[in-house]
Parts: structure tokens; C-alpha cells; sequence
């Protein structure tokens, strides 16, 4: 399998549009684009049935202590663990691209709406409800697309790993409220064939080159 995207190139920097959050030189983070980018997958397996669509940033702090704090940077020795931004689920079988801003064009405090989403898919909650959950204006369940938005005073750049996995089931067996963590277990057995693309984002002026 192949996936490629109009939108970024593999290995290279995600654009703010397509991102949660943009360096602000007052507050550090501003909000932005927030729009799914485009993505196209070719060369599915005989036999596939539906694909599956997650993206996962595999750098997030395993501690907090540092995360967004005056005069800190977080080490780029710290564990590292994944945070879904993405879980789109019941693909169809004919289905060959995810437009730009199909399934997110802006920022919805609280989270969009799901799981049912466009032509039949589903979509999980992403990784910012667990984050947002003590905020009082922006705890709720964020189903769907939500980009990045990492530390701003992490070492490092963030990886995003945009994955298409075709399965040999039309459906994951799901009722209401799944996670990125349920879907990938779902998966396994079921898992035809895979590709994936990587873009880089950071919030961290030093890293970005300004100033």
C-alpha cells in the first residue's frame, strides 16, 4: 500500500493550518486551522473490506511536570507516549482519499460531534478529551480530527504518523464511544495491509527558527 497527501510531504513540517495550536509571540500558542489534510492511498490488498485512518504523535511527555512552564524545556530524555488525534473507523472498501477539511475545518470547543460521521464511517474520541477534562470551558468529548498542538517549550519536534490500514471486516465491532487505544486492538487479526506518512510540528519558537 501507498499513502501519500497534497497537504504535507512525508518527513517534512505540517503547515499551521492543519494544526490545533500556533505559536503566538504574546500567549505562545494561538488557536488555528484546524483542518484534516488531504490524504490518498492506492495499491489495497485483495480482499479488503474497509480501511481504517489514525493519527498518532508517539513524542507526547510521559511526565507533565515541565509541559508549558516559564523559563523550563522539556528533555528530549523524557519517555515519550502516543496521543491519538485522529481515529477514523468503517472506511468504505471503494474509498481512495480523505479530502482537506472533510471531517474538521475549525476548532469546536467541547469536541464535534459523533461517532457517526461522513458516508457511513465512525469516528473515535481523540486524546483531547482526556486533556481538556479539567477545563472548564473546553472539557467534552472531541470525536474526530483535532491536530497538533505540542508543548510549546518541548525539546524536540513532535512526529505525526498518519496510518491506512485495510481490514477484512466491513465494520470494527463497536457500539457508541471508542478510543484510538480500543480501535488498534480491534484491528489486530483483521489487518490486511498498512502504509503511513509522518509530519513534523512544534510550538517551540527556538525550534522553528523564530525569533
Amino acid at each position: 500500500m501507498k499513502l501519500t497527501s497534497e497537504s504535507f510531504t512525508d518527513q517534512g513540517n505540517i503547515p499551521e493550518r492543519y494544526a490545533f495550536g500556533k505559536i503566538d509571540g504574546q500567549n505562545h500558542v494561538a488557536l488555528a486551522g484546524n483542518v484534516n489534510p488531504q490524504l490518498s492511498w492506492s495499491d489495497a490488498p485483495a480482499g479488503t473490506q474497509s480501511f481504517v485512518v489514525i493519527c498518532h504523535d508517539p513524542d507526547v511527555p510521559s511526565k507533565p511536570d515541565d509541559v508549558n512552564q516559564e523559563g523550563r524545556e522539556i528533555p528530549d530524555t523524557l519517555p515519550r507516549v502516543d496521543f491519538y488525534h485522529w481515529v477514523l473507523i468503517d472506511i468504505p472498501a471503494a474509498t481512495t482519499e480523505i479530502a482537506e477539511g472533510a471531517y474538521s475545518n475549525g476548532i469546536t470547543p467541547r469536541g464535534k460531534a459523533g461517532p457517526l460521521a461522513l458516508d457511513g464511517t465512525r469516528q473515535g474520541v481523540n486524546d483531547y478529551t482526556a486533556w481538556f477534562a479539567a477545563d472548564r470551558d473546553m472539557n467534552g468529548d472531541y470525536f474526530g480530527y483535532d491536530g497538533p498542538c505540542p508543548p510549546w517549550n518541548d525539546s524536540i519536534p513532535h512526529r505525526y504518523i498518519f496510518t491506512v490500514y485495510a481490514l477484512d471486516i466491513a465494520e470494527l465491532p463497536f457500539e457508541g464511544r471508542f478510543t484510538g487505544a480500543d480501535a488498534m486492538k480491534a484491528m489486530q487479526g483483521h489487518i490486511l495491509g498498512q502504509a503511513s506518512i509522518t509530519g513534523l510540528y512544534t510550538l517551540n519558537p527556538r525550534l522553528a527558527g523564530r525569533s
